[in-house]
């Protein structure tokens, strides 16, 4: 079996990229279960600085397998374990964006400290038209990065945005050429090799320390409404639809 998450370390750096290719690296138990193990396992460890994010193949992430959302959770979904463990993470996380982020894709980056993404990249958080709501703590976070105006916009219209209106509003750091984010998400990665690892923790820490309780409160409250949205008869009709859709149009 294909490994949905590869793992490569090199000069204090771990890159850890999706690899579902042939599902444009959406994401299921599965692999979500592989990301926290990758996440939760760098606790501790005295020879990394920094972590690289990634989709293989240039392309981010479709988001969640919408599979997966056709049934009820049991407890605490493998996708809110993931963000937990990325929140919970404590050196500097660089996600390198190609082709599109949707869904989780988009809100999982609100946790990573650095966002380079390829100008051509396209991004989209399609909770309400697919009768969901927030997840990933956006229901707060996503207004302070980008105002409450352009929060509403992006998720009660779950319309694609490009990634120049994602650098306008200062959702992410930069823009470079296509197939160019690993280069550049590395250079910063390697400069952060070189620093004070008790310095880069204890900068994350203290950047963190006023919002970490507010995500964590946001994560929980969000759960209990994306499990009432998600086993609604909206929301299971538009998976369905989804589904029944042509594949070129499910991109």
């Amino acid at each position: 079996m294909t490994q949905t998450v590869l793992l490569s370390e090199h000069n204090k750096v771990l890159t850890i990229t999706i690899n579902r290719p042939e599902r444009r690296n959406a994401l299921d138990t599965a692999t979500y279960d592989a990301l926290t193990q990758a996440f939760e396992s760098t606790t501790g460890r005295n020879d990394l600085h920094a972590i690289i994010l990634q989709g293989a193949q240039q392309y981010f992430t479709a988001g969640n397998d919408l599979r997966d959302f056709q049934s009820k959770p049991k407890g605490e979904s493998a996708g809110l374990r993931f963000l937990r463990s990325l929140v919970n993470t404590d050196i500097p996380v660089i996600a390198a964006v190609e082709g599109a982020a949707i869904g989780i894709g988009v809100t999982m980056l609100m946790h990573c400290d650095f966002i380079i993404a390829a100008s051509d990249t396209t991004f989209r958080i399609p909770f309400v038209p697919l009768g969901l709501c927030p997840e990933g703590a956006s229901s707060v976070l996503l207004a302070q990065y980008v105002g409450i105006r352009k929060a509403n916009e992006w998720l009660y219209l779950g319309q694609p945005f490009t990634a120049q209106e994602a650098l306008e509003s200062k959702f992410i750091n930069e823009l470079v050429a296509p197939g160019e984010t690993l280069d550049k998400a590395s250079k910063i990665a390697n400069t952060m090799a070189a620093q004070s690892l008790l310095s880069l923790k204890t900068t994350k820490s203290l950047l963190k320390r006023t919002l970490t309780p507010l995500i964590n409160e946001s994560l929980d409250c969000e759960r209990e409404a994306f499990v009432k949205c998600l086993i609604s008869d909206e929301a299971q009709a538009a998976f369905q639809q989804f589904f029944t859709k042509p594949e070129k149009l499910k991109s």
